[in-house]
């Protein structure tokens, strides 16, 4: 939890350059909060273990979450039941008059594709137009994260020669940022893509900050402030099994891969893998979810109505 300082102390600029959480006597005020509103945009065909990892990540905080489901209206799912999505999920269209203090849009296996090309890319683009007045703060994921980027800011996604898939070692470029409280100064990350988005035309951009980064596989998590949005390319919600099932089933269809890299004990994948980035995970979405804690708005009709963080 924050502390709470005179704005003047000396110790109130020195911890908030340092991104430790600090609270002066206005902010503390705000704090008589509500449960928050976190909705899952979920895109992906598993949509139950999708559900699992998220749920287990923003359900670690001290904080009262309440969660939604939604689906795009008109895309129908063929690997999860009907009467699972009938039962837990809500299309978009049915919620676009409320209001969230967080929404978290999943990637899609579908980076082959043009955007353009996306059957539900129409819909998709309403989405992020109405995270602009009826959601505080938003997280975009691989594909989702790519999208946003791209609809926001025009930079596109490049198709790679062969697939990155395994855990690569970032770099936290950003040690101040909010969201980057606690993490280490290089950490594990799982990556499972076909494409890239690239630093270079991340970095072009002034409104975009770059926070975790990675030699090998290029950006991983860019901060939008000024969409209120926050961008990963790489998947730290992942299971320790994830990039297993994956490789796995590549290998019983016959699709040409690679073993992931650095993900098994001495690259065998005869051995059990082990999940080194577990920590992190829980540390980006906890501070994503306390970084909403301590900026939304207390009354829900005033989310998208001012600034991030006023």
């Amino acid at each position: 939890m924050p502390i709470k300082l005179p704005s003047d102390l000396p110790a109130y600029d020195v911890l908030t350059r340092e991104g430790v959480m600090v609270l002066d006597e206005e902010m503390a005020a705000r704090q008589d909060i509500r449960p928050l509103r976190i909705a899952l945009l979920n895109l992906m065909p598993k949509k139950i273990q999708t559900e699992n990892q998220f749920a287990r990540l923003i359900g670690a905080t001290p904080l009262q979450i309440e969660f939604s489901l939604i689906r795009m209206s008109d895309h129908q799912s063929r690997n999860t039941a009907a009467d699972h999505l009938e039962s837990f999920y809500r299309p978009f269209e049915e919620v676009t008059h409320e209001k969230f203090d967080g929404l978290i849009i999943t990637g899609a296996p579908i980076e082959h594709l043009d955007f353009d090309d996306v059957t539900y890319w129409e819909e998709l683009t309403r989405v992020f137009d109405w995270t602009q007045t009826n959601v505080h703060s938003t997280f975009g994921v691989c594909w989702g994260g790519m999208a946003m980027i791209n609809y926001f800011h025009g930079i596109k996604k490049h198709l790679l020669e062969e697939k990155a898939f395994g855990c690569f070692r970032h770099s936290n470029l950003e040690p101040s940022s909010p969201y980057l409280r606690g993490f280490s100064d290089d950490l594990v990350v799982p990556v499972s893509r076909w494409t890239e988005m690239r630093a270079a035309e991340v970095d072009a951009v002034p409104s975009l900050t770059t926070l975790l980064g990675s030699k090998e596989v290029g950006p991983c998590l860019v901060e939008d402030a000024g969409h209120r949005a926050l961008y990963i390319f790489n998947h730290l919600e992942y299971d320790r099994d994830t990039l297993k099932d994956e490789y796995d089933r590549d290998v019983a269809q016959g699709t040409p891969i690679n073993v992931p890299c650095n993900y098994y004990p001495d690259d065998d994948p005869a051995q059990v893998p082990l999940n080194r980035w577990r920590s992190h995970a829980h540390l980006l979405y906890g501070n994503w979810i306390n970084e909403i804690y301590q900026t939304t708005h207390y009354d829900l009709n005033d989310i998208g109505r001012s600034n991030f963080g006023t």
